[in-house]
């Protein structure tokens, strides 16, 4: 059933983004973009590339909270080079590769699984924040009572499900669980307990969310003027995107689902061929930042064994 719904996703959502090409071809044909264009085209990758570095810190600091210090040019080099994997089938591989790197480092499985998966609900947590905030900027009409309501609700439940006083009983549930199975009794119950909340990395993925959406403007600004009143509405509209792309299966590296989203919730703001142009342009900026910090962060350690 996993692997109907992921195909059915992906195939509603190429078939959405295959239609939108459709209706804006001729129009997208006639975008051109002169050298300032290009400049800001170029501004944005680098904020990009910057924004997946300061991912990777931010992953040291979720170590660090887990009472793994760890040297964080070297785990921030791991962080880019398994970065690229998350456009494979599953959407698991980048989170595997960075599990084995940390076992690698003589972290414990515990420790290394948690890092990941606080990672991910960390990023799900500012996006939603920033949603909170700028959400009803992109809504066709105001968000309604109840809609704002469900906005704070899954709020609160994300930030509560990292707080020590719920994760650590999660924790410990789910090593019993693990030590039933593999009928070893002797086993620790858990090796650690998340001692804080995780504050520092909560905001330094609002920095994360925050450069991201600034590469996807300049990118949109490269394509179309804009004007700074629309900056929240291009916020929430790429945080809400880009959290769907992060949590519906089937969608490596949410593509599809992020463009399909933010083609949706912007087209009633911008001409349709400008917003199909700079979501395009700016999955290829994604994947070219992505790329460049996985070559430099290999080509950094092959360095350092010289």
């Amino acid at each position: 059933m996993k692997q109907i719904l992921r195909w059915l996703i992906l195939g509603g959502t190429l078939f959405f983004l295959a239609k939108a090409l459709k209706d804006n071809w001729l129009e997208v044909a006639t975008i051109r973009i002169d050298g300032v264009g290009w400049a800001i085209l170029a501004i944005a990758t680098g904020v990009t590339l910057l924004a997946h570095t300061w991912a990777g810190w931010i992953w040291t600091w979720v170590l660090q909270d887990l009472n793994q210090p760890v040297p964080s040019s070297e785990f921030i080099q791991v962080y880019l080079k398994t970065n690229i994997a998350k456009y494979l089938p599953g959407n698991i591989w980048h989170y595997y590769g960075r599990i084995v790197a940390t076992k690698n480092a003589n972290i414990s499985n515990g420790a290394a699984t948690l890092s990941v998966l606080l990672e991910p609900l960390l990023m799900a947590a500012a996006a939603l924040i920033i949603i909170v905030l700028f959400g009803s900027q992109f809504a066709a009409v105001n968000t309604t009572l109840v809609g704002q309501i469900l906005q704070l609700l899954s709020l609160g439940v994300v930030l509560c499900a990292v707080h020590p006083r719920f994760a650590n009983p999660a924790i410990r549930f789910l090593y019993r669980l693990k030590a039933t199975k593999s009928a070893n009794i002797t086993q620790p119950t858990i090796p650690f307990n998340i001692e804080r909340y995780p504050l520092r990395p909560l905001l330094g993925e609002l920095g994360f969310l925050g450069l991201r959406s600034t590469g996807f403007i300049l990118t949109i600004s490269a394509l179309n003027s804009l004007n700074w009143s629309q900056i929240p509405l291009l916020l929430g509209a790429f945080s809400f995107a880009w959290l769907l792309g992060l949590v519906i299966p089937g969608a490596p590296g949410g593509l599809g689902v992020f463009e399909a989203t933010a083609y949706e919730l912007l087209r009633h703001h911008f001409p349709g061929p400008v917003v199909f142009g700079a979501i395009a342009l700016y999955r290829l900026i994604s994947i070219l930042a992505e790329t460049i910090g996985a070559a430099l962060a290999w080509l950094d350690e092959r360095l350092a064994q010289c």
